[in-house]
């Protein structure tokens, strides 16, 4: 069987169990998919249907992606307070370290104030430097979702610290 056969055959089964498994569609895995069948075709004994063959290197791939995400999650997950405290001002003399602290902690009380939907985005964007992509693949909206909720966000926060600023 030809190999463009074979993708042409198999790609709304492979979609469709990669949507089920990963709730998203992602044209990466699909790829990865086919790369698998490829390069393990000579591996296939023909005792059961190629199709069965390719939907179960689908659902492989798809749960190795899912444990991926996981554990990338995991290894970034830290606590917001902790990182406001690490977020410090080059000044070193102890009455600017004391203004900085105060001001750091009005900054982070302001941010505990905010609504959960507009304190994510501004964790993620504005503390650890997401993109409004990566921001928005995290959340699971659109990046114009991402924009408004940080843009509200600010608005917010202007509000709220505007003596500060």
């Amino acid at each position: 069987m030809d190999f463009k056969d074979i993708v042409k055959n198999n790609k709304s089964n492979v979609k469709s169990i990669i949507r089920l498994i990963t709730k998203e569609t992602n044209e990466d895995l699909e790829q990865e998919v086919y790369i698998k069948v490829w390069k393990n075709s000579e591996k296939y004994k023909e005792q059961g249907a190629f199709k069965s063959w390719v939907n179960t290197i689908a659902k492989n791939v798809s749960k190795d992606y899912l444990r991926s995400v996981q554990k990338r999650n995991q290894d970034s997950l830290v606590d917001d307070e902790e990182i406001m405290n690490n977020v410090r001002d080059k000044k070193s003399t102890p009455e600017l370290r004391l203004i900085s602290n105060d001001r750091q902690k009005r900054i982070t009380e302001a941010i505990n104030t905010l609504k959960p939907k507009f304190k994510e985005v501004v964790m993620l964007c504005e503390i650890y430097g997401y993109t409004y992509e990566d921001a928005a693949f995290k959340l699971k909206c659109p990046v114009g979702t991402i924009k408004s909720r940080l843009y509200n966000a600010k608005k917010e926060l202007a509000v709220l610290l505007k003596d500060l600023l």
